[in-house]
């Protein structure tokens, strides 16, 4: 039986998900959660085998820092990241902080059920966007947007000053313009709100509005 824990700040989703879990042969829901500082504590005590996680989860911490934090624990559960988002920045720091998959909202049940039963066994599942994310990453490597560029253009979305950019990264004004120079050739712009645009059109980062 695979041990489940859903982490999801609706609880109609969560409803929704367990309905399904709990009608699967093999799978058991046994905790969930709406934001990441409950989960964190559930996980300790229901000792999950595969802890399902959205991104948005309200105030606090997020699905990326749940991730990074459930990973840190012995033994650590794995985690399949089930979200509405699938923007490279998204799939790229799930990856990162080790989520062991990436699944959007609208997946079929059995791909869901598939999914978690290969999640707990330390295979990777992507979803196709995710996948595709990746394929363009590899493919173009000089042209790539870097993880710290995905940083400055995530709070460039915000409205932040070079200054406010510079104190929030711990970097000078100088490397601040050097990343934003870098950024305008890689997109093909030139302002601020033009790379914006374009980072949100190719889903390299998520609209805030």
């Amino acid at each position: 039986m695979i041990r489940i824990v859903l982490v999801d700040d609706h609880p109609v989703v969560r409803a929704g998900v367990r309905a399904l879990l709990d009608g699967e042969p093999g799978l058991s829901v046994v905790g969930e959660a709406g934001d990441a500082s409950s989960a964190v504590r559930l996980i300790d005590t229901a000792a999950p085998d595969v802890v399902v996680v959205d991104l948005n989860l309200g105030a606090g911490d997020d699905g990326v820092e749940l991730t990074r934090a459930v990973r840190a624990r012995v033994p650590a559960p794995e985690v399949l990241i089930l979200t509405t988002y699938d923007t490279e920045a998204d799939v790229v720091r799930s990856l990162d902080a080790g989520a062991r998959g990436y699944l959007l909202k609208d997946v079929p049940a059995d791909e869901l059920f598939s999914a978690i039963r290969r999640t707990a066994r330390g295979e990777p599942v992507l979803a196709a966007q995710a996948a595709a994310t990746l394929v363009r990453r590899s493919t173009a490597p000089e042209g790539a947007v870097t993880e710290r560029e995905v940083e400055v253009l995530e709070l460039l979305a915000r409205g932040s000053s070079n200054r406010d950019l510079a104190r929030a990264l711990f970097i000078s004004e100088a490397t601040v313009k050097s990343h934003l120079a870098h950024l305008y050739t890689k997109l093909g712009v030139d302002s601020r709100a033009a790379a914006v645009s374009v980072a949100i059109e190719r889903r390299i980062i998520r609209h805030r509005g």
